[in-house]
């Protein structure tokens, strides 16, 4: 069978029979690769530790007919402090729920093994509203997939904005003139705050946002769920867990 190396972050694990486990892993060269950890829950295995959830670890794996084996497993970066906190770790938990939900296997996609790292390294760094990093998450890894939640132009028309209208279905902003009969405008802060969230690479402003700003926020947040739940069709059952000043 073949062998081959890959660096992977482990989305999450389970058991198999009585000392094993299949873990799914995001890698950078092969999309989400499912794969048995033999013997990880032995006393003293080698590697069980190294393959924790939201783990960074390095690997060297040989092909199976379903699901391919690890048989070797060094840590990059543990993510300790992530697993150790519970709005750390309930943050983290709706990352990896999205990236195993959207990853296909057996396709590279670097933008959303890069996010997830960047992401994850975030928490790490324990800051004091973790939800903002959560729900940004949530709107740039729907855009690396194809939805793509725009504030500077009419999402219909595509007349540039700003525009005073938010529109789940549509995917962004609504200009008068396509923006539904009845349609509340929303307050700006709320659009630049979208805006905010969905911007590729962006960390650094967030927290501020989150702090100065906290009801605009909370309404941008739940337009980021509502908008990934909507448009991928599935709810993600870990956000409610996530803890919210």
């Amino acid at each position: 069978m073949a062998t081959y190396r890959e660096q992977g972050i482990v989305l999450r694990s389970y058991k198999l029979g009585e000392t094993d486990r299949i873990v799914h892993l995001h890698t950078q060269g092969r999309g989400k690769v499912r794969a048995v950890a033999k013997g990880v829950r032995r006393p003293g295995s080698r590697f069980g530790g190294r393959l924790e959830a939201y783990s960074h670890v390095d690997l060297q794996l040989y092909e199976g007919r379903n699901l391919d084996v690890i048989n070797q497993a060094e840590l990059l970066a543990s993510h300790a402090a992530v697993r150790a906190d519970f709005a750390t770790s309930a943050g983290a938990s709706v990352m990896v729920e999205l990236v195993d939900l959207v990853a296909q296997e057996g396709e590279r996609d670097n933008a959303l093994f890069l996010l997830l790292r960047a992401g994850l390294q975030a928490l790490d760094a324990g800051p004091a509203d973790p939800a903002v990093f959560v729900d940004a998450f949530l709107l740039r890894a729907a855009s690396i997939v194809g939805f793509h939640a725009d504030t500077a132009a009419c999402a219909v028309c595509r007349r540039p904005g700003p525009h005073a209208f938010l529109s789940v279905k549509a995917g962004g902003t609504l200009c008068s003139d396509c923006a539904p009969p009845g349609t509340r405008a929303v307050d700006p802060a709320v659009i630049a705050g979208v805006g905010l969230l969905a911007t590729p690479g962006e960390w650094a402003s967030l927290p501020a946002f989150a702090r100065d700003d906290a009801l605009a926020h909370r309404t941008a947040a739940s337009y980021a769920r509502a908008f990934v739940e909507h448009h991928l069709d599935r709810r993600l059952r870990g956000y409610p867990a996530v803890p919210r000043g």
